[in-house]
């Protein structure tokens, strides 16, 4: 491969075919043959070429043209060379391709800075659990939680609980409504209560722990447990604590019998029948409060990227036309 060559997906799932990467030479590289290779008269006119794959609507005509098997999708040379494409002057390509290096070098800078801050509250967890914190003690989560009996006979909304935003109105989150045509039995929670979910997900093999933020009542599963912490400051140390998939493995794998299924066998009130450090009280309003200011800051960050994303996703909008 030279410098400015193009790798093509032109055998994957639909929905990763026709994805692009671009090759700065920098380290030797070899490709298979689910991917074309690209290559055009200059480096210059590649980069422009390559922003201009990836558009969405380039990628919308790859996956209208590619042949459809059971598990994945293809697209030949003869009608990859079907598509029109139209560019400016070498020039102006030069111009386009620099302009949208710099949002992405920006974009890049970006998430740096989010998973610094996020790093800076995992930090606040591994000092507890390293030591580093001396006024902490081993306490049973059946003294910090109390399980929630309460029913949805008021009809609440339903919420879903996710990794990343933790419990969230569940049309929001999936885009419709799973839940059973009556949900008077699903368990309510307040604001400020802890769900566990007990689903396997990703890189947490046990189920989730979250709080919930919504500030008026919801309805989740009837699968879920709902906890009401002895004060909020413990909610959100737990909220905190959780959100570590090594801490929730920890806790939870002393805890689980699996069925056959991959199913996760654990009554609501077993999942308190473990141990967590927690710092006393003071160090514990410390942290919750640190982690706050943190996550404000976050989520102003989250905003810029957003905005640099939307301006790269414009500008890229206007390349196929």
């Amino acid at each position: 491969m030279e410098p400015g060559d193009i790798l093509f997906s032109h055998i994957n799932s639909l929905k990763h075919i026709g994805k692009t990467a671009y090759y700065d030479g920098e380290h030797p590289l070899y490709h298979g043959m689910n991917l074309l290779l690209l290559r055009t008269t200059n480096e210059e006119s590649a980069r422009f070429l390559f922003y201009q794959l990836n558009t969405s609507r380039f990628l919308h005509r790859c996956q209208v043209l590619a042949n459809q098997a059971v598990n994945q999708a293809s697209i030949n040379t003869r009608e990859l060379k079907g598509i029109t494409l139209h560019k400016p002057s070498i020039k102006e390509q030069i111009k386009i391709a620099d302009f949208i290096s710099l949002l992405d070098n920006r974009i890049a800078t970006q998430i740096k800075i989010i998973e610094k801050l996020e790093s800076l509250i995992r930090g606040l967890i591994t000092d507890v659990n390293s030591g580093r914190i001396a006024q902490c003690e081993s306490v049973y989560l059946r003294d910090l939680l109390t399980e929630r009996h309460e029913k949805n006979t008021n009809n609440y909304e339903v919420c879903s609980v996710s990794v990343s935003q933790g419990v969230i109105n569940q049309i929001d989150y999936l885009g419709r409504s799973f839940a059973a045509k009556e949900v008077l039995h699903y368990n309510v929670v307040n604001c400020g209560d802890i769900v566990y979910t007990k689903s396997p997900t990703g890189e947490f093999p046990y189920g989730i722990v979250k709080r919930s933020d919504i500030t008026k009542p919801v309805a989740v599963s009837p699968l879920y447990g709902v906890y009401r912490p002895i004060n909020d400051y413990v909610g959100k140390y737990l909220h905190l604590y959780f959100k570590s998939p090594i801490n929730a493995k920890n806790y939870l794998h002393k805890l689980i019998q699996k069925g056959a299924k991959n199913t996760i066998n654990i009554t609501n009130q077993h999942f308190l029948d473990n141990k967590i450090l927690i710092p006393e009280k003071g160090w514990l309003e410390n942290i919750v409060n640190f982690a706050a200011a943190i996550e404000m800051k976050i989520a102003t960050e989250n905003k810029v990227l957003q905005t640099l994303q939307q301006q790269k996703d414009y500008l890229l909008s206007k390349m196929f036309i």
